[in-house]
């Protein structure tokens, strides 16, 4: 590492960090020929990195990309990914990265709202501006550019579910932070393997930091569980990036599976994204060992987080963790007012006085109290030590007889059974009760209703329980994870669905 720091401060007597395209450049000299990023067979050295990403930066520029232009990234898991966020940092422009898998009426109004004059995407898209690829984007000049530093170094958008466009503009300069990879507990030293969707702004902020300060990635395509574990035995990997959906599927193979591959180069998981049941937790703890199992609770706006071990997290089960040191995490009544520890409420955040912005909006607003507090949504508590722990999102919470029922306690005891391979929780209008539980099931062969449902009376008080049980054949949940809740209740009730088993 001194090799490479000592390279950007001769590339940079600024006392500020340099630049991401310097800060490349600089790992390109030090590290030359050693590889960067790895993806399936296709592998790019840290000069190889370097000077394709100048390559895309000089065809970006000529069709008309400037400093602070937003452009967006809609490819797949993959080293082009990489090299086109970095070419976006090299002529001072934004990445704005999206899913490649977008339906065009979605994606179509994200790109009108970053206004990019270019996109960056495989095959021919009606966006109203040039959809081009990264073959398409390659100069004959491999050349390094005129320094420049983005305003901000990534606007993901929203993972919410409002149905409305928003993009997230990240209020840190597209320069180098070793701070951020420290916080992640990546060293030059670690190779980190990155199952996750790379336009989620999870592996954004892992995955990048990584490569900031020297450490290679292995990206992989999609999520696989079996082949998180080759990877991991073959690359000899250190560094884990997971949410709760892989950390399942990964558990649910046969244990014989799961033995066969050797795993101890691991020295980090880190897990975030979507709540985690805790028998799931336990079982990756006692499987790792202790030290290794790391959570992350936050928002892409980067407000504030919290993180725990899992000693902390053996102490405390069930909790996210104490707030970082830079900010403040409490939980609010509706009426505004703070509520003492213990209660139940919606979790407001708000940074520490004196610290710059994290973030900005396009497209939405803030929703705020009075003092700077900001919510992203979820409800939960603090115990006295205050330690958060999370009971659900605000709009998906299922009012049951006047009773609260959070889909992600019940999702958790139906994912426990061990014939389920996904589940969502959504609230049915009942004439009776106000709202009656429905569960969507992935299951595997061989689950039926009555299996389930004396499953989970034995996790769940009655009221929590699902009154009406579907099953289907697909996933509810992409690789990072996540589910639109909001869509697949839309979805049923429109199509008059009686949530009956099928």
């Amino acid at each position: 590492m001194n090799s490479i720091l000592e390279t950007l401060a001769a590339m940079t007597p600024d006392p500020q960090p340099p630049s991401l395209g310097r800060g490349l450049a600089a790992l390109a000299a030090a590290k030359g020929d050693g590889w960067a990023v790895r993806c399936a067979d296709d592998v790019r050295s840290w000069r190889d990195l370097h000077l394709r990403s100048n390559r895309i930066a000089r065809g970006l520029l000529e069709r008309g990309v400037g400093q602070g232009d937003f452009v967006t990234i809609g490819l797949p898991n993959g080293i082009g990914f990489i090299e086109a966020f970095y070419a976006a940092w090299k002529i001072g422009a934004v990445p704005q990265p999206v899913s490649w898998r977008l339906p065009l009426a979605e994606l179509r109004a994200i790109v009108d709202l970053a206004n990019s004059p270019v996109v960056i995407g495989d095959g021919a898209l009606d966006l109203g501006r040039p959809v081009m690829s990264v073959a398409d984007l390659l100069s004959g000049d491999d050349r390094d550019l005129p320094d420049a530093v983005s305003p901000s170094w990534k606007a993901p958008t929203s993972g919410g579910s409002t149905g409305r466009p928003k993009l997230i503009v990240a209020g840190q300069p597209g320069v180098v932070m070793e701070g951020a990879a420290a916080r992640w507990r990546i060293t030059p030293g670690d190779i980190v393997l990155m199952p996750g969707p790379l336009y989620h702004n999870g592996p954004i902020v892992t995955a990048f930091p990584a490569l900031m300060v020297g450490a290679p990635v292995v990206v992989m395509t999609k999520f696989d569980a079996e082949e998180t574990l080759a990877l991991i035995e073959k690359h000899r990997a250190t560094w884990l990036y997971l949410v709760p959906t892989m950390m399942a599927r990964i558990w649910r193979l046969p244990q014989e599976v799961r033995a066969r591959y050797d795993v101890s180069s691991l020295r980090t998981v880190w897990h975030l994204a979507a709540p985690c049941p805790p028998w799931l937790k336990e079982a990756w703890i006692d499987w790792l060992g202790p030290d290794v199992v790391w959570e992350l609770y936050g928002g892409t706006e980067g407000v504030a987080a919290t993180i725990i071990s899992d000693r902390e997290w053996l102490a405390h089960k069930g909790s996210v963790g104490l707030p970082t040191p830079n900010a403040e995490i409490e939980a609010f009544a509706a009426d505004g007012t703070m509520l003492p520890r213990g209660e139940v409420g919606e979790i407001f955040m708000r940074q520490k006085p004196g610290l710059a912005s994290t973030y900005r909006y396009i497209g939405a607003e803030t929703r705020r109290l009075e003092g700077g507090w900001e919510s992203i949504g979820d409800i939960g508590w603090l115990d006295a030590q205050g330690y958060l722990y999370l009971a659900d999102r605000r709009t998906d919470m299922i009012l049951v007889g006047g009773a609260n029922v959070y889909p992600a306690e019940v999702e958790g005891a139906i994912d426990e059974h061990p014939l389920v391979q996904s589940s969502c929780v959504i609230g049915f209008p009942d004439d009776d009760l106000g709202q009656r539980v429905h569960a969507i099931v992935q299951p595997k062969e061989g689950l039926t209703r009555d299996a389930l449902e004396a499953h989970l009376a034995e996790k769940l008080v009655r009221y929590k329980r699902p009154r009406t049980i579907e099953f289907v054949s697909h996933p509810l949940r992409d690789d990072a994870g996540k589910v639109r809740r909001s869509q697949l209740r839309e979805e049923r009730l429109g199509a008059g669905k009686s949530g009956q088993i099928s």
